[in-house]
């Protein structure tokens, strides 16, 4: 039904357009008596060998939705229904930002792919706390964060910190953005001293709290093996709780698409070999010293395998359910019963 009917119309429209209509008309949807039920019985699955505990945190599945989808908190209530065992929010900065100008989104649908380069767009950390206060879901949420466009890259780390405060009470783990190719220079903070810097600033404000929240990093694709050591070092100096692999790519080995070349963030099928091979690097170079989580290139319940396979402990969908949807996160949890 998806793919034969609902994706081509949607399709038909300009891919930033046709998100933000969705998700108003899912809004309006999910008022109807009885459809947040019927959506709940058509895309969840629950079992309890599906559940996974990590990092303090008890995950109904392992299927999660990646941040940039939802970045301004707008639907956890309504996407939840989907069957998602967490949700991310985010990338979410301390000043509300427009973002890069459109057009800044683009299908590669020979590729099965998305070029973006959104820049940030977020109302704020301020607004989304607030909507995120007033969520009726359970379902685990994330947030992550990054910074202004116009915060220099020496004064970056008062942007994460700010973030993390206002954050702190209304989500259930941390991801710390370093890793966007959209934000001009951001991933010079990849590097090991600045890296290492924001994270163990962060790390001093959490372990002063009551109660301390997971704090994961996003890794690059593009990294080289050396650089990916330094994270591992990173990871296990700093003590945080494990690594999302990973973002969007830079590379355009391959494209059969016209639009190939539009500059952004790459994601989708292209990704998933490069993310599997990051995610096992990770695991067998750490011995599995960290949680990580998947994410790049699943479009079916053997991609996600694949993920599992190689060391991650969660995976997370961004692309792929745009491309096959909703349906998509159940069949993978039914293929891991």
């Amino acid at each position: 039904m998806y793919k034969a009917v609902i994706r081509p119309l949607l399709f038909l429209f300009q891919p930033e357009l046709i998100h933000r209509i969705t998700f108003i008309n899912l809004k309006l949807l999910f008022k109807a008596p009885g459809f947040k039920a019927l959506i709940n019985y058509k895309f969840t699955l629950s079992d309890k060998k599906l559940e996974r505990s990590l990092f303090g945190l008890n995950f109904k599945n392992p299927v999660g939705l990646a941040a940039g989808f939802d970045k301004n908190a707008t639907l956890v209530d309504e996407l939840s229904a989907f069957g998602f065992g967490f949700i991310e929010i985010g990338t979410v900065t301390p000043k509300p930002q427009l973002g890069n100008p459109k057009p800044r989104l683009f299908r590669l649908k020979k590729d099965g792919a998305l070029i973006n380069r959104m820049g940030f767009n977020n109302d704020g950390v301020e607004a989304i706390a607030k909507r995120l206060k007033h969520r009726k879901t359970n379902v685990i949420i994330g947030g992550n964060i990054g910074k202004n466009k116009t915060t220099p890259n020496l004064e970056a780390v008062n942007d994460y910190l700010i973030c993390f405060e206002k954050l702190f009470e209304v989500v259930d783990y941390f991801v710390v953005n370093v890793s966007s190719p959209n934000t001009p220079n951001l991933r010079a903070l990849q590097e090991k001293e600045p890296l290492t810097n924001i994270l163990v600033a962060l790390q001093k404000i959490n372990f002063s709290k009551l109660k301390p929240k997971p704090i994961l990093l996003k890794i690059a694709p593009d990294l080289t093996d050396r650089q990916l050591l330094d994270i591992i070092d990173i990871v296990k100096s700093t003590k945080i709780a494990g690594v999302i692999a990973t973002n969007t790519t830079l590379s355009r080995a391959g494209l059969k698409s016209q639009n190939f070349n539009e500059t952004g963030g790459l994601s989708g099928k292209p990704l998933t070999n490069r993310a599997t091979e990051v995610i096992k690097f990770l695991s067998d170079n750490s011995a599995k010293a960290f949680t990580i989580i998947g994410v790049g290139g699943i479009n079916s319940p053997q991609d996600a395998q694949e993920k599992f396979n190689a060391g991650a402990d969660l995976v997370q969908l961004y692309t792929g359910f745009i491309y096959e949807g909703p349906r998509l996160v159940k069949e993978i949890n039914n293929s891991l019963l």
